[in-house]
């Protein structure tokens, strides 16, 4: 694609380049930086705790001096199994300053998500937070797991919230995880006092060396590792900062909901945030009236977040009470954001919200409306600096007409190297040349404006978090009497989507809706479990028995259509 076919150019306001000179260097060193340049100025907030700068470097070099005391080589895979707090911060640095590799862990997963995600990987040492530890101890043994590392969140809590919160961790998980030091199981606070705080030194190559593998289910099947370097994910985090260009360096809190164990969070609140030196509010999990009175208290610039994040704070009856007027610029992603729910945010805060595009395989950000000018409702917006993206026609390798809907694809220096040991995958998606085929369908309008309409795969985004289809029917083919089971996405005014299950029975089996509802729970994490069951006789299938997923997917959408109720002229 030469210059002078991105249309989109045009609409770039003069503070935003369209292209840019990206650093060739490890991401953990703007954290150096930052220390260097902002070290007495607040980088984390978390309940309370205030951590400068230079407090999160020097326990990050604590932490990196141990991990390498292990045994940690260039290029050992190590998995974060946190929520948003210190801990997460400092461990991914340290991992990436030893040399290694982080792989994000969902704290949410069940053992069997979490076994399969560590086997895949191959890590061979996990940061977990106490209470998922006994999840680690029950999958160890089949894993290549040497090394578990035991942290708490009262491990950075302020005094008194860390004498009294093991008594609220009792009530709020009906355990109380006490894990002790040993050869093989280490605690947090033991690390960081027995550390040296010497790191050696290793060389990365940031274009080539990994930094992250982080594990998506692209457009189907099982999760894969995707690849992604130094350079992938500093050139996406410097093209954040264009986008950003009122904001100052140094100046600005973060508001930081978006879990950074996802891509969209870790980019856009964390490594954003690392690079510019500015301060982040971590919240260990989204409750509305905690949000709410966090952006009252603690005055927040940034809070990028995703549509349900919105919606959910938009509608809590005390919101009224707060002052949310702090807030000057919101980045929406993980779903479509609704127009109503646009303009009524901008009306309660007074600041802006865009609605951008992307992917785990893109770091993730390739597409974004303006904050400050230029914006069209209801778009994805332009693609972002030195970002190529257009439009493949249906089943075709050739690109499609301005307006004309087909496969979006897209091409720049924050896409993937491929899917970790899966070259058959990576190589049906991303071409020799560097395009990567996103899977979902859309146009470009004449202007160079990007719109997203349809998912190419059965991919369900419900609240943010991406749903395959298939992970959860092999959960519920594993059922004693569940014969046939087919899942799909169903609108939810509040998730965007929601997970239906349709079941057919084995023959003198009977089960109820909740003892399903039960057995998924105990088998995947919650945002998966199917929040509808339908039970039928039989499915539609083609004339090979390959169940017509999208037949019940048009049969829901009639069966909404036809449930509304006329309008009347």
């Amino acid at each position: 694609m030469t210059i002078g076919t991105r249309p989109w150019h045009v609409h770039y306001p003069p503070e935003i380049p369209t292209s840019m000179t990206y650093d060739e260097k490890p991401l953990h060193q703007y954290l150096e930086e930052s220390a260097k340049n902002y070290g007495e100025k607040k980088a984390l907030y978390f309940l309370g705790k205030e951590l400068t700068y230079n407090d999160v470097y020097e326990d990050t070099k604590a932490f990196a001096s141990y991990l390498q005391k292990l045994g940690l080589e260039k290029g050992d895979r190590v998995s974060i199994m946190l929520p948003n707090c210190p801990q997460s911060v400092i461990a991914y640095y340290a991992i990436l300053m030893a040399g290694g590799i982080v792989v994000q862990t969902n704290p949410l997963y069940m053992e069997r998500e979490l076994e399969y995600q560590l086997k895949d990987s191959g890590a061979n040492m996990i940061v977990c937070l106490d209470v998922l530890y006994p999840k680690v101890a029950n999958v160890k043994a089949n894993t290549e797991l040497d090394h578990v590392i035991v942290t708490g969140i009262k491990d950075y809590l302020p005094f008194p919230k860390n004498k009294i919160y093991p008594f609220i961790q009792r009530r709020q998980y009906q355990m109380l995880v006490k894990p002790e030091q040993t050869t093989d199981t280490h605690l947090w606070h033991h690390m960081l006092n027995e550390s040296s705080g010497q790191v050696s030194p290793v060389d990365i190559n940031a274009k080539e060396d990994l930094a992250l593998l982080q594990y998506t289910g692209g457009t189907t099947g099982f999760p894969k590792g995707v690849m992604l370097t130094h350079y992938n994910l500093v050139a996406n985090t410097q093209m954040s900062m264009k986008w950003l260009y009122k904001c100052e360096p140094g100046e600005e809190s973060v508001l930081a909901i978006l879990p950074f164990f996802h891509v969209y969070g870790m980019t856009s609140v964390m490594n954003l945030s690392v690079m510019m030196g500015n301060k982040m509010i971590l919240m260990p999990k989204f409750e509305p009236e905690d949000v709410l009175k966090v952006i009252n208290k603690q005055k927040p610039t940034l809070f990028p977040g995703a549509p349900t994040i919105y919606i959910a704070l938009l509608n809590h009856p005390d919101l009224k009470k707060y002052d949310l007027s702090s807030i000057e610029a919101c980045l929406s992603g993980s779903a479509p954001l609704p127009v109503e729910v646009q303009e009524r945010f901008e009306e309660v805060t007074g600041g802006k919200l865009v609605e951008g595009y992307g992917l785990t395989e893109t770091s993730p950000v390739t597409h974004s409306n303006f904050i400050w000018t230029n914006r069209v409702s209801g778009s994805i917006g332009v693609p972002w600096p030195d970002t190529d993206a257009k439009i493949f026609k249906m089943e075709a390798d050739e690109e499609a007409d301005h307006g004309e809907i087909g496969e979006i694809a897209v091409k720049g220096p924050q896409v993937m190297k491929g899917y970790w040991k899966k070259k058959e995958e990576t190589d049906q998606v991303l071409s020799e040349d560097g395009w990567f085929r996103t899977g979902d369908m859309g146009y470009m309008s004449d202007d160079g404006y990007f719109y997203v309409v349809d998912r190419k795969k059965d991919m369900i985004i419900a609240g943010g978090f991406n749903i395959y289809p298939r992970e959860v029917e092999e959960v519920l083919y594993e059922h004693e009497a569940v014969q046939e089971a087919v899942i799909i996405g169903v609108p939810d005014p509040y998730r965007g989507e929601t997970v239906k299950a349709f079941i057919v029975k084995k023959p003198g089996k009977t089960v109820t809706e909740e003892e399903l509802n039960e057995f998924c729970r105990n088998n995947m994490a919650a945002f998966k479990v199917p929040r509808i069951y339908e039970f039928r006789d039989e499915l539609p299938k083609t004339a090979v028995g390959k169940i017509l997923r999208r037949t019940l997917v048009e049969e829901e959408k009639k069966k909404m259509e036809d449930s509304e109720p006329l309008q009347s002229s």
